[in-house]
C-alpha cells in the first residue's frame, strides 16, 4: 500500500510515518532525509544534487523524482511507501504518478493531518530536546520528570530549533497552504483523500489512520 501524509511542519508526520512504519513494515520516504543520503553517499543523484545546492538553488523536480525512481526500485513491490514531502506541487504529482505505474504501483490513500494554525504555534514553539540523546519535551505539555534533567539520559543540556519561532512557523503554514491547495483536487477527484484531526492525541491519530488503511 502506497500512501502521501500530507500537513504542515509539526502536524506530526514524522511521527505517523514511524509508527506507519514500525506497525505496518512501511518505508518512510521523506525528500529531504533521502536528498541528504544521496549527497552524503556521493550517489549520481547525490552528486548532481550536490552541484545544484552547493549554488544555492532548489533541487529540480527530475532530481528529486530520481530519488523517488531510486528508492522504489530498492525497496521492491512487496514494501508500501509513505510520501512524505512530496509530491508538493501539481508538476510533481503528474511525476509520482508515472514513477508508480513504472514500478506496477498505484496511490491508495492521501492522508492530510489538518491542525488549528494557533494551536500548532504553541505546539512548536514550546517544544525542545535533549541535547544528548535528541529526547523531545514541550513547555506545556512534556516538562522532563525532574527539572532541567533528560528522564531518558540523565543530561542536563537541552536545545531548541533556531526557526522554532512564531514568525517562521506562520510563514510555514502560508507556504504549505500554496503548495498543498492545488494537488488536492486531483486526488479527491479519485475518492482517496482522508481528513484526521491531527490536533487529536498521538494515539488517536494513530487509531484513524490505522482505520483508513484498514478499509484498503
Amino acid at each position: 500500500m502506497d500512501i502521501i501524509l500530507l500537513g504542515p511542519p509539526g502536524a506530526g508526520k514524522g511521527t505517523q510515518s514511524q509508527r506507519l512504519v514500525e506497525h505496518h513494515g512501511m518505508r518512510q520516504l521523506s525528500t529531504g532525509d533521502m536528498l541528504r543520503g544521496a549527497v552524503k553517499a556521493g550517489t549520481s543523484v547525490g552528486i548532481k544534487a550536490k552541484a545544484v545546492m552547493d549554488r544555492g538553488e532548489l533541487v529540480s523536480d527530475d532530481i528529486v523524482s530520481d530519488l523517488i525512481d531510486a528508492e522504489l526500485t530498492e525497496m521492491g513491490p512487496e514494501t508500501g511507501a509513505i510520501f512524505d514531502g512530496y509530491p508538493r506541487t501539481e508538476a510533481q504529482a503528474g511525476m509520482l504518478d508515472e514513477i508508480l505505474t513504472r514500478h506496477g504501483r498505484k496511490l491508495d490513500h492521501v492522508i492530510e493531518l489538518e491542525v488549528d494554525e494557533d494551536a500548532l504555534v504553541e505546539r512548536i514553539i514550546g517544544r525542545f530536546t535533549c541535547a544528548e540523546c535528541g529526547a523531545g519535551y514541550h513547555d506545556l505539555f512534556k516538562l522532563p520528570k525532574v527539572p532541567g534533567t533528560c528522564d531518558k539520559c540523565g543530561s542536563n543540556e537541552f536545545k531548541r530549533r533556531p526557526d522554532d519561532n512564531e514568525e517562521t512557523v506562520r510563514k510555514r503554514m502560508a507556504l504549505y497552504r500554496a503548495e498543498t491547495a492545488p494537488i488536492l483536487p486531483g486526488y479527491e477527484s479519485r475518492g482517496i483523500v482522508s481528513r484526521v484531526d491531527g490536533m487529536a492525541s498521538i494515539e488517536t491519530v494513530t487509531h484513524t489512520i490505522d482505520a483508513i488503511l484498514a478499509e484498503g
